[in-house]
């Protein structure tokens, strides 16, 4: 058993065939030159050894190789590159199982931001009438601690459209340090949701440490390669067409041990990558291409992800924007070539540029959200409480994503108009206009029963104001209320022995 997904029967195509072929062999062409610059030696040593041309650049503070890609050896590599793959979960039932070529979208959480944003509902008195108080929300950004983390996962479990989960919050606790960062979010997340969990890592030094403890969790290498309840995400390129040495050590490690993970690529257009839309998606489609190449050579079928992260600037501050419409067409193009591949494809919506939710967030988000999941990507890494452009993370706000997810699920429930349908609903037609009163009313209780309305907005208030968040913040506590379905005792002990720098705390059997 897996979940299920929302099957995008004919996906919403930007791009025609012919136009999808020229970006394809225009990053065949930037591959080659300009090519790219790499900062890792082991990443350059081993294209050289597989055919790509490298040539040492001394004009580099730090040691530097220019890499020049065949169009063979990157079409041998998505030969190699698993077209099904499978992300685990500790409930089997959610784990999740992306095709290629099929257009079935899961909804994930994402992305890891450094502000938490509690929200309080003060009373105001109107000056003119003190018989008249009004709540009106009021956010307070924090730094997002382990705690906000396990709070998250707990309420994320809860969420019915959520397929899957990416930590949405950097824990800063100050007995959180480089070295224990990747085993204590890995834990929280893993101990408070039976979805999938999806990070990046900050130390290489504790990937050993985190594949043990999932290892823990399943039960042994063998069973967690059957059931990768855990991936990675890595930006091992850095735009424009460059190999970081850091994240790109990293990526070649979790290649080695076979785990999923995604190539994600991230430029700006207008600043790490052209303005034009032929532009940027070639950058990006050459960028992921080359991981995607790295990845196969260092262990051919090591399942990946085409990663798109793209993002436009803001013409007057240059910083990112993204909630204009061109970032939901770079996404929507790069979903249609990662189909061309028959590689799933890592996608991004809903996030928006306001620092706190209201009506831009709303029409940001949902515009994106829409228009991203009709083009069908695999893992769509999307809203659920991301604002201010990825940085901040507030709880109810992905409550009240969920409930729009809904609505975007129902709108896209294929229509049910087959033989059986048809003579149904003509009976009824005939049978009501025989009728004094013409009304079907009567006709409506058992499509209720079957599930086939769409049901009232959960957050509708009393008609004469907007209650919407309040009610989102409700929602959320008793989501919090809910029971938690730990990791057993018995592993979580074995746990806290074998990995270290696990904060005590976190053992709720202590």
């Amino acid at each position: 058993m897996a979940r299920e997904g929302l099957l995008i029967e004919r996906p919403l195509l930007r791009m025609t065939q012919e136009q999808v072929e020229r970006i394809h062999q225009a990053s065949m062409e930037i591959l080659m030159d300009p090519g790219l610059i790499c900062f890792n030696k082991d990443a350059a040593d081993i294209f050289q050894e597989n055919g790509a041309e490298v040539t040492t650049l001394p004009d580099y503070n730090h040691p530097a190789w220019l890499i020049k890609i065949p169009e063979q050896m990157v079409l041998k590599a998505l030969d190699s590159a698993p077209k099904t793959i499978k992300l685990g979960a500790r409930n089997p039932e959610n784990a999740l199982i992306m095709n290629g070529e099929e257009s079935r979208v899961y909804y994930i959480t994402g992305s890891e931001t450094n502000i938490w944003l509690d929200v309080d509902f003060p009373t105001y008195v109107k000056k003119a009438d003190s018989s008249k108080e009004i709540q009106v929300p009021e956010f307070i950004p924090r730094r997002g601690t382990v705690a906000d983390l396990c709070q998250s996962a707990h309420v994320c479990e809860h969420l019915d459209t959520l397929d899957g989960y990416i930590r949405t919050v950097n824990i800063q606790d100050k007995d959180i340090t480089e070295e224990n960062k990747d085993v204590n979010k890995y834990f929280a997340s893993l101990n408070n949701i039976t979805k999938h969990v999806m990070a990046g890592l900050t130390s290489l030094d504790q990937l050993d440490n985190v594949v043990n403890m999932a290892e823990i969790i399943t039960g042994g290498k063998d069973q967690l390669k059957e059931n990768p309840i855990i991936s990675f995400i890595t930006c091992l390129v850095k735009s424009p067409l460059q190999f970081v040495e850091d994240t790109t050590d990293t990526f070649i490690e979790i290649c080695k041990r076979g785990l999923p993970v995604v190539v994600s690529s991230a430029p700006q257009a207008g600043s790490t990558a052209p303005i034009k839309e032929a532009g940027i998606i070639a950058q990006i489609n050459s960028e992921v291409l080359a991981g995607i190449t790295l990845g196969q050579l260092v262990n051919p079928g090591t399942p990946v992800l085409y990663g798109s992260v793209p993002v436009r600037a803001r013409m007057d501050t240059l910083n990112d924007s993204y909630g204009c419409v061109e970032t939901s067409q770079y996404n929507i193009d790069c979903v249609q070539l990662a189909r061309y591949y028959k590689i799933p494809n890592y996608s991004t919506s809903g996030v928006c540029d306001p620092k706190i939710p209201g009506q831009q967030s709303s029409i940001e988000r949902l515009f994106s959200d829409i228009l991203v999941t009709l083009s069908g990507p695999q893992y769509l890494h999307c809203t659920y409480g991301l604002l201010d452009c990825n940085s901040v993370f507030c709880l109810p706000q992905a409550v009240l994503d969920d409930a729009h997810f809904k609505m975007i699920k129902f709108f896209l429930r294929q229509p049910i108009i087959d033989e059986e349908e048809l003579a149904d609903v003509l009976k009824q037609i005939r049978t009501v206009s025989g009728t004094p009163q013409k009304i079907f009313i009567s006709y409506i209780r058992k499509v209720m029963r079957s599930g086939q309305l769409s049901e009232a907005y959960p957050f509708d208030g009393d008609g004469e104001g907007d209650n919407v968040f309040k009610l989102a913040c409700e929602k959320t506590q008793a989501l919090l209320e809910k029971p938690v379905d730990h990791i057993d005792e018995a592993t979580t002990s074995t746990i806290f022995k074998e990995i270290p720098g696990l904060l005590p705390r976190l053992n709720i059997y202590q």
